[in-house]
């Protein structure tokens, strides 16, 4: 029997891959994009599998709306795909207030809100499946993109709480972390201003290997898409879900390394506790 999806950001990259694989398998899809027209092409193909759904993520009032209306017109959705959000790039100090303002607010809080609209209905209908498209950028660093980190660690922490909270009601969470893919996440980025003086630092490396593209995008969206679409139809998939050997690799030390320095510091961490425990 065909599932329903509800998926954010299908215009382009990621969530219009899913959104092509979805409905060339059968799936009913309902797309949201702040540009319909961008797609037109799969409307006219596949008709009423497709319903698009005008939607702007930072507007917390238009997305409750429009969640509330997609459970109103088709009584169930089984998987809810959070992916609308963009990269902004820049040091620390180069990026202003209003870009790190809509960074939080397209990327963090717009998920949050997506994810919070969502769990009334998933929990009356007696379940169903949530998908955050994160990146490995949820749990390691590149420098010059410092705030989109922020979003992807705090997304992924606030899930991994809300998780636990949901589970009874058979809501149950994927956080997938594609490595460097070759859609048009690149093209996208907001920039900020650079300053002269981090041209010698890794921030400046990583902006000259971003411009002149030797940073190496080994992911391929289809592929990536397709595993996504796989690990929500699987009866147990895990919480957190590595795409791409760049990312498993750079996760995998990441953690290692945060293991052995924790491991290091056993005795200090033990003699913070109360002496009377």
């Amino acid at each position: 029997m065909p599932k329903t999806w509800f998926v954010t950001g299908a215009s382009s990259g990621l969530g219009l891959e899913m959104a092509r694989q979805l409905l060339a398998k059968g799936e009913k899809v309902l797309a949201t994009t702040r540009r319909s027209e961008a797609l037109s092409g799969l409307r006219s193909q596949y008709g009423d599998s497709l319903d698009v759904v005008p939607l702007d993520l930072t507007d917390a009032t238009g997305l409750l709306a429009a969640v509330d209306g997609a459970f109103q017109r088709h009584g169930r959705i089984d998987v809810v795909v959070s992916n609308a959000g963009y990269g902004l790039f820049g040091a620390a100090e180069e990026l202003t207030n209003a870009q790190i303002d809509a960074q939080i607010a397209a990327n963090l809080t717009g998920s949050i809100h997506l994810i919070r609209a969502a769990l009334p209905h998933l929990r009356r209908q007696g379940g169903g499946r949530i998908l955050q498209v994160s990146s490995e950028g949820g749990q390691i660093a590149y420098p010059s993109f410092s705030l989109y980190h922020a979003t992807k660690w705090g997304i992924e922490g606030f899930i991994e709480a809300v998780a636990q909270e949901v589970a009874g009601f058979g809501i149950t969470f994927i956080i997938a972390e594609p490595g460097p893919t070759g859609t048009n996440f690149g093209a996208n980025l907001v920039r900020a201003e650079a300053l002269d003086v981090y041209e010698g630092t890794p921030a400046g490396a990583m902006r000259r290997a971003i411009d002149d593209g030797s940073f190496v995008l080994k992911g391929d969206a289809a592929r990536t898409a397709a595993a996504i679409i796989a690990a929500a139809e699987s009866a147990a998939p895990p919480l957190r879900l590595a795409l791409g050997s760049t990312a498993y690799s750079s996760i995998s030390q990441a953690l290692s390394t945060r293991l052995a320095a924790v491991e290091a510091q056993r005795d200090v961490a033990y003699a913070a506790d109360r002496q009377d425990l």
